[in-house]
Order: C-alpha cells, then sequence, then structure tokens
C-alpha cells in the first residue's frame, strides 16, 4: 500500500489469537511496512524456560506455522517432552508441543548469553521467515497478575490456563511495570506510523500493559490516526475471558464499553456489522465509529478487514 508515492508504515498493538489473526491479513497487505508491538505481561517462566505466548502466538501465525485450530502452538506438533516430563512426576498443566518447546528453549539460551528480549525475539521471526517486524512491548519483565475476590494474586498463565479464568477478579496487576521501559523502537515506531492500528485482542491483559509503559499512552495521543477494532462482538468476546475480566473490573461488556475504555487516545473506533446499535454508543465515547466485518473466520476473511481498516 502507498500513500503520496511512498510506503505506508502501520504499528499494531497486539495479543493473542484476535491480535495474531488481524496481523496476518495485515502482512499480506503491507509485508515489511508492519511492525507489531506484542504484550509480554503474559509471559512466565515454566519449565526452566522463558515462555512468551503472545510473541510466540503472533509469529507462528505470520510464518503460516500456526495450530490455527487450537489458536497456540505449532501445527502438527508433537509432545514428547511434556508426556516424558508428566511420567517423571512434573506438573504438566501448561502444555507445550516439542517444536514450541524448542522456540522457548532457543530464547532463554539467548537471553542468558546476555541478548534482549527484543534481540532474540527478532533472531526468532527472521529464522521462522516473518518480514514483519515483531517488537515485544518491553526488554523488561511486566507481570500480569490476576487479584481474586478471595484474596489470591495468580500469575497470568496460572490464573488463564489452570484455572481457565473461572475465578472472580477484583482486580489486574501489571508487576514491574513502575520500572520497565518500553522496547527499543516502540515509541519511535508509533510516532512515525501513519497508521496505528489496536488489534481486536483482550483490552485488560493484552492492551493495557503495553498502554501501561511509559511514553505509549502520550504516543497514541497525540498521534493522528489511531484505529482500534473491537474485541467484543453482542456483549461476547469470541475468544478469551475478556468478558470476565472486565465484568470484574466493573467494565459495560460491550464494544462501547471497550471504547470508553480507550477514550482520550483512540481516534476511530470499529464495531462489527452485527452489532451496529454499539456505534453510536460507542461514538459517546469521543471517537469516530465506524462498522465494519470484524470476524476472522479464515484468512480471506482477515485480509478484507486489513485492507478495509488500511482504507479509512
Amino acid at each position: 500500500m502507498a500513500q503520496n508515492g511512498r510506503a505506508v508504515k502501520v504499528v499494531a498493538l497486539a495479543g493473542g489469537v484476535g491480535g495474531a489473526k488481524l496481523l496476518v491479513g495485515l502482512d499480506a497487505g503491507l509485508g515489511g511496512n508492519l511492525t507489531a508491538i506484542v504484550n509480554t505481561g503474559d509471559d512466565d517462566s515454566l519449565y526452566g524456560a522463558r515462555i512468551c505466548p503472545d510473541l510466540d502466538i503472533v509469529t507462528y501465525w505470520l510464518a503460516g506455522i500456526a495450530d490455527e485450530r487450537r489458536g497456540w502452538g505449532i501445527a502438527e506438533d508433537s509432545f514428547s517432552v511434556m508426556d516424558s516430563l508428566g511420567r517423571l512426576g512434573s506438573a504438566t498443566w501448561f502444555r507445550l508441543g516439542d517444536r514450541d518447546f524448542a522456540t522457548c528453549i532457543h530464547r532463554t539460551q539467548r537471553l542468558s548469553e546476555g541478548a534482549t528480549l527484543s534481540g532474540a525475539t527478532d533472531e526468532i521471526r527472521r529464522a521462522l521467515g516473518v518480514r514483519t517486524q515483531v517488537i515485544p512491548m518491553s526488554d523488561d519483565e511486566v507481570r500480569t497478575q490476576i487479584v481474586t475476590r478471595d484474596g489470591e494474586t495468580l500469575a497470568f498463565q496460572e490464573y488463564f490456563v489452570r484455572r481457565r479464568a473461572d475465578v472472580d477478579v477484583a482486580r489486574v496487576v501489571f508487576a514491574g511495570v513502575e520500572d520497565a521501559k518500553p522496547a527499543p523502537g516502540v515509541v519511535d515506531a508509533i510516532e512515525a506510523a501513519d497508521r496505528v492500528i489496536v488489534c481486536p485482542s483482550n483490552p485488560v491483559v493484552s492492551v493495557a500493559p503495553i498502554l501501561a509503559l511509559p511514553g505509549v499512552r502520550g504516543a497514541l495521543a497525540a498521534h493522528p490516526s489511531v484505529v482500534a477494532v473491537t474485541p467484543i462482538v453482542r456483549g461476547a468476546p469470541l475468544k478469551g475471558p475478556a468478558d470476565r475480566l472486565l465484568k470484574g473490573l466493573g467494565i459495560e461488556v460491550s464494544a462501547s464499553g471497550v471504547a470508553r475504555l480507550y477514550s482520550g487516545w483512540c481516534k476511530t473506533f470499529v464495531v462489527d456489522g452485527s452489532d451496529a446499535v454499539e456505534a453510536e454508543r460507542a461514538e459517546g465515547a469521543g471517537m469516530r465509529t465506524v462498522i465494519l466485518d470484524t470476524i476472522m473466520s479464515d484468512r480471506d476473511a482477515s485480509a478484507r478487514l486489513a485492507e478495509s481498516l488500511l482504507s479509512l
């Protein structure tokens, strides 16, 4: 895509499957002119390895090797390591396929050798043939924690995978964010972009951790073209626990509820065509609203949505 004879630069904020699907569509139209800034609040250390679920989901989908049925991991992966760990008595509630585990082992090794997370991420995406720039939101450790109404504090993967998000949420904490900085290039990429697109990722645990880093929210507020796609359609997320998190935090589970959450820095908010009544309600948050087909049932649908977003 070109603008005034030059290639258009787009930055996307992403996390999870919703982010990965839209990035696939954007990559088809933009290729090397797309930069993905990816949530790392979901990261954890398990089995002695650094696990980066959102970075890996995004990279695998862009590389064309993701297990798209499950939404996570690598297609046709085996689970010999997990099965062997289980026989040895290890807890294996967080399942990693063998090839997926290899990515985590390589990342951990590179970090132990002094590489930054952004450096290791770039090496991995290049090795997998991904042309989109993939940048973790920070090289510093920020950990999303879920505080329950019973007073427990759960690491995100404990909440999401082991407990299947079946807890009453009281608060969400981004531990370490006070001392963290955006990864090199994050703020610069936002400022230099022709358009910033916020993917239909979980607003509480995928988008909010990125916004919590110093300078990011301000860069978005100052940018003239920030477009966000609703992750909530007809009062529910297409995937994941966004509804339970929003409800626990006292935020209306609707497209307009998310629009109000994004007020102050989002300029255009995209509502799904099946939920058009929410467009007028979202305009009350002080932003332009657009109605599009946001359901990405396959890669063609992702490409169509991406093309529509780029033409706004």
